[in-house]
């Protein structure tokens, strides 16, 4: 296969995923919209967590609701659990990896809140701690999860919400979350904001 036969089927794979979760995830998304501006509209912020490169998209997430996304409006709370190292390694070595979102939830959170949690890949026991600890403090949980990120999907309770992705865990369900992200920052700033003039 020539470079260019490389490159051409990473962008067809990337426009496959992409098309696939338009659809069959366009409802969720505007679900999961829906449930963040309630909770940031009755005084609740968003927490969110991931790992490795999940853990940067809950960074980038949290960066576009403190900051801006398309247009100037004023900052929305969210919390990136990943932000502070300190606080990580802290709870680590004290505690256990696996604490480190959970311990910062059962801190930080409360029923007005949300739990956001990106996740591209499995095994993951400090999201499934995270999601509990959500449920201690009574907050609902949204996972934007990919095709192999059941061990935190199979937590989830009634009212909660998963966006499954339909790409295997790794950077291609990454891709495909990025523009989920996009789509749900945009969505909340109409239904907070309303449509821009």
């Amino acid at each position: 296969m020539t470079p260019e036969q490389h490159i051409q089927n990473h962008f067809r794979q990337s426009i496959n995923g992409l098309s696939a979760t338009l659809n069959t995830q366009t409802h969720l998304i505007n679900s999961a919209a829906d449930r963040i501006a309630h909770a940031l509209l009755q005084g609740g912020k968003v927490l969110v967590c991931g790992n490795g490169g999940s853990a940067a998209m809950a960074l980038y997430f949290s960066s576009l609701l403190l900051n801006r996304f398309e247009r100037e409006r004023p900052a929305l709370p969210a919390i990136a659990l990943s932000a502070d190292p300190v606080a990580m390694t802290a709870i680590a070595t004290d505690l256990q990896y696996k604490s480190v979102y959970a311990q910062q939830i059962r801190a930080l959170g409360q029923h007005t809140d949300i739990l956001l949690v990106f996740t591209s890949g499995r095994n993951s026991a400090n999201l499934r701690e995270a999601v509990s600890a959500a449920y201690d403090r009574e907050m609902p949980v949204i996972v934007i999860s990919c095709e192999d990120s059941g061990n935190v999907s199979e937590m989830l309770q009634s009212d909660d919400m998963e966006l499954r992705v339909p790409a295997p865990a790794g950077h291609r369900s990454q891709e495909i979350q990025l523009t989920v992200m996009h789509c749900l920052c945009d969505l909340i700033d109409i239904q907070i904001f309303g449509e821009e003039l």
